[in-house]
């Protein structure tokens, strides 16, 4: 049977329509004011299948991810050029960090550069600090060092950013920086590179029941858990101790990138 987080419905299914999420972040729900199933960064690409009542049923670009996302929150897909790197970035009213803030993006998020103006990029929203954007085409190495710039961002189920984030969100937005293709859910996750066995090495992907974590050396994991409520480092043998001692299980699946 086929899944309906990433197979779209075909009874909704009247267009197809290319389209990007306009806001900072955007709650991809199960059903209109429904629950919370993921969420979408500023520039992320859509394909539109529905509008009704003011929601778009939509399926994301760059994980297949379907769900309700309200359709004043869509745009013109317009394609991007960088991409912030930075943990979080400002645009500002000028290209001067004394002026007005006018919005707030995550790590992930897509802007269109019009120009540079100093260290400044001009983009749509405002003048954004070059120094916190990279290239689309620039792509990072290393998913570990990615996962580090979320440490501390608060636990959030279904997060997608850096104002919050869960395992999942946390281990796709350190693989799709590294141009690995990585759907949203631990489960589904589970399916990625080959089984493995024996030490432990960086970026390998540890599994529980409706967990993972990415391993960053053969005693050390970075994780978002809600135990920490925050995203942290933390010794494996610890964490599996815990989460077995919480009832949660032994480790279900040990992955090799």
């Amino acid at each position: 049977m086929s899944d309906p987080r990433v197979t779209p419905d075909p009874a909704k299914v009247s267009r197809r329509d290319p389209r990007q999420v306009v806001r900072p972040l955007v709650d991809s729900l199960r059903r209109p004011d429904g629950p919370r199933d993921r969420q979408l960064l500023f520039g992320d690409a859509v394909t539109v299948f529905q509008d009704a009542d003011g929601w778009s049923y939509v399926q994301a670009v760059k994980d297949a991810y379907c769900g309700y996302v309200r359709t004043e929150d869509l745009g013109p897909f317009a394609a991007p050029t960088h991409r912030v790197s930075a943990p979080a970035t400002h645009a500002y009213k000028q290209a001067d960090f004394k002026s007005p803030d006018q919005i707030s993006l995550s790590y992930g998020s897509r802007v269109v550069v019009q120009s540079l103006d100093g260290s400044y990029a001009r983009t749509e929203l405002g003048f954004i600090p070059a120094v916190h954007l990279a290239p689309v085409t620039d792509v990072a190495q290393d998913p570990a060092s990615v996962a580090a710039l979320f440490l501390g961002t608060p636990y959030l189920w279904g997060g997608n950013s850096r104002w919050g984030i869960d395992c999942s969100g946390l281990v796709q937005a350190s693989l799709l920086a590294c141009d690995i293709p990585c759907p949203g859910d631990s489960d589904m996750q589970q399916g990625l590179g080959t089984a493995a066995s024996g030490p432990y090495q960086r970026n390998d992907l540890l599994f529980w029941k409706g967990h993972v974590a990415l391993v960053t050396d053969a005693e050390t994991l970075i994780h978002a858990n809600a135990g920490a409520m925050a995203t942290v480092y933390e010794p494996i043998k610890a964490a599996i101790e815990r989460i077995e001692f919480q009832g949660d299980g032994p480790v279900t699946a040990h992955r090799r990138l």
